[in-house]
């Protein structure tokens, strides 16, 4: 029975300790419930929930969106919705100024298993990077190792990111603006050495959403002082693009999110995808 047809549920009246200090509002019950429910089609779409189960590695940041996540996550396990178990990790990048208390205080009053690790990733991206070059690629690449590394340590099978609709959408126009491809941001990948998956649970989830969501929940954002100092990033025009277009024609981007899973080859002009000579 997959994860959305599974019919025990909850009253939301309470949940896990993550929710507790949850606003007794209507709204804020429909957020969550919208929150949940796309977070649960999105684990059926994409077959993220192994058959036994398994153990999962949620990469926490700090930003609203790993917060939104693991909550969400455990929501769905206190409905008995998630066979599986979480481990809440957080790679403190050695950022000066991170406030290195905040996340394993949190983590500890709300009884989350977790870990947290030390790497200077910080030293290595500011001194390879050019002045005036942007941060993400490499900061990107040197966090992706140290989880697949945390995850295998932990016995995990997957390793659980925060990522959202907008992030997709993002990354789908700056692929075919500036890298010449139609490509977006997988909901599930399998990693070239075939042994763990990466997972979006949050990808149908839209951005303000998840943000009216972690500041009901008041949870302790911590800023990314390293690529969130950088102006002017291609990324950020796009979501003002994107933004505006939201603005003046409401429902677009969910258009456009279900674009990415009704694609045409035949209509396209990727000839290593359709066999034009057999037309």
């Amino acid at each position: 029975m997959s994860v959305a047809e599974n019919i025990e549920e909850h009253d939301d009246n309470g949940g896990p300790s993550l929710l507790r200090a949850a606003p007794d509002s209507v709204s804020f019950r429909k957020l969550r419930k919208r929150l949940v429910r796309n977070v649960r089609q999105a684990l059926d779409d994409f077959a993220m929930v192994p058959q036994n189960g398994g153990k999962w590695l949620v990469c926490l940041s700090g930003g609203k969106d790993s917060y939104a996540l693991l909550a969400v996550l455990s929501d769905l396990k206190w409905r008995g919705l998630l066979p599986v178990d979480l481990v809440a990790c957080n790679l403190d990048q050695g950022q000066p100024g991170f406030p290195k208390h905040v996340l394993p205080e949190f983590l500890s009053a709300h009884g989350v298993e977790h870990r947290i690790e030390y790497r200077d990733t910080y030293s290595i991206v500011t001194e390879k990077v050019p002045e005036g070059g942007t941060y993400c690629a490499l900061c990107s690449r040197l966090r992706r190792a140290n989880l697949y590394r945390i995850a295998r340590e932990e016995g995990c099978s997957s390793i659980v990111l925060g990522h959202h609709r907008e992030d997709i959408l993002e990354t789908f126009f700056l692929n075919l603006m500036y890298g010449g491809r139609l490509a977006a941001m997988p909901a599930k990948l399998r990693n070239d050495d075939g042994d763990l998956t990466v997972l979006r649970p949050l990808a149908y989830c839209a951005e303000d959403d998840i943000a009216k969501f972690s500041s009901a929940l008041e949870f302790p954002i911590i800023p990314c002082d390293l690529c969130g100092s950088q102006d002017g990033l291609k990324r950020n025009q796009i979501k003002s693009m994107l933004d505006a277009m939201e603005t003046r024609q409401p429902g677009r981007k969910d258009t456009m999110l279900k674009a990415l899973s009704n694609s045409r080859p035949s209509h396209l002009l990727d000839r290593a995808l359709f066999d034009f000579s057999a037309v």
